[in-house]
């Protein structure tokens, strides 16, 4: 595959991936602006690897602290039970968070499954793709408008885990954003700014660790030297590209809101209409 095409697909799953705005959508969009071949569902999942890499690095404390909470206290150690309340109450949210994310984990494992069986057509229609966008950018606002900020991610609990495990569903819909559905619920549900990408962060991991898998052993079972060498360039610039992106976004939510990511949704939406009309796509 020409290492242009391969760059392009790192720059766009990087730089999309964490952003609610939908990093499918966008790869989709690779092959009708440049009228290269698909890259293939390989590739695709090279680039989310990498992006796993950046996420997993990004949140490297956060998952050091949960590991933490579940090793067995011991009297000898800075974390047994004798300790201070406050260490007791953060082991246990720990430990609640850690059940809330494989509570919210669950649905879209199921629905995931059924939804390849079946392979409806209408998922892979660019019609779907700019409407979503439409759709999911104008969820984004009113959520971001209406929920509070009253609520961390240490506030997690099972029924507002169960309820965006539930939303994530949505994002198997092109264009919908597993990032933007899951940030808009949590903001509905009054969990601040940081605190919902935070959440959708981590909700990543096993999400996107589980199709890796599954793809690197194919790729391994295939033998094919010349794949296997552009999925390793895909995964390794897209780990950096998708660093930046998260770094950057974190920044920007903890000084403003969500409105610079609805205007891009609603520009892209009908950019997409605006081409479906005219032909050009």
């Amino acid at each position: 595959m020409p290492l242009t095409i391969l760059v392009l697909v790192a720059v766009v799953q990087g730089l999309t991936e964490f952003l609610p705005v939908s990093s499918s959508g966008h790869l989709a969009l690779i092959p009708l602006l440049t009228d290269a071949p698909y890259q293939g569902r390989a590739i695709d999942v090279a680039a989310h690897v990498g992006t796993l890499g950046a996420v997993l690095w990004f949140l490297r404390r956060d998952l050091i602290e949960l590991l933490l909470a579940l090793l067995p206290a011991s009297p000898h150690s800075p974390l047994a039970d004798t300790t201070s309340p406050d260490v007791k109450r953060s082991r246990a949210a720990s430990r609640r968070l850690i059940a809330a994310l494989i509570l919210a984990t669950l649905p879209v494992i199921l629905v995931g499954f059924a939804v390849n069986k079946l392979d409806p057509d209408w998922l892979t229609d660019i019609h779907t793709l700019a409407l979503a966008n439409l759709i999911f950018a104008a969820a984004l606002w009113y959520a971001d408008r209406k929920g509070g900020l009253a609520h961390g991610i240490a506030d997690m609990q099972m029924r507002p885990a169960l309820i965006i495990g539930l939303v994530q569903c949505l994002a198997l819909i092109p264009g919908a954003s597993r990032s933007g559905v899951t940030m808009t619920a949590a903001r509905y549900l009054g969990f601040d700014r940081v605190g919902a990408a935070r959440f959708s962060l981590l909700l990543s991991i096993p999400a996107i660790g589980g199709a890796g898998l599954l793809k690197g052993i194919d790729i391994i079972s295939a033998a094919d030297v010349q794949l296997g060498i552009d999925a390793a360039i895909v995964a390794v610039l897209s780990f950096g590209f998708a660093l930046a992106a998260i770094s950057w976004m974190m920044r920007w939510l903890t000084r403003a809101d969500f409105t610079i990511f609805v205007w891009y949704r609603l520009g892209l939406g009908a950019a997409l209409l605006l081409a479906i009309f005219a032909g050009v796509i």
